[in-house]
């Protein structure tokens, strides 16, 4: 339990007593000092930060591409614009 192995709940469940008993059994036998605390995390802050590190490079990317997207849009419009003689933006823009 002082590892982090094994939850209060688990050990009170696998020898049949009070959740209780088992604080008062580590208070009294454990090499922990009273001030110190065992804390478990599923996710180590490495990783997480290397997940979101991911994510940010992948959202950047999908960025990157929609803004190509975008001037490419634009150019066409401007180009469309100088062929008609005119802002094709205002003569085609819904209302």
């Amino acid at each position: 339990m002082d590892n982090g192995k094994i939850t209060v709940k688990e050990l009170s469940t696998l020898y049949e007593v009070s959740p209780t008993a088992i604080y008062k059994w580590r208070k009294k036998y454990s090499k922990l000092g009273r001030s110190e605390r065992v804390v478990v995390e599923k996710i180590s802050e490495s990783n997480k930060n290397i997940e979101l590190l991911k994510r940010i490079r992948d959202l950047e990317r999908v960025i990157g591409k929609k803004q190509l997207e975008l001037d490419y849009f634009k150019t066409a419009v401007d180009v469309m614009s100088e062929q008609a003689g005119g802002d094709i933006l205002k003569k085609f823009k819904p209302e």
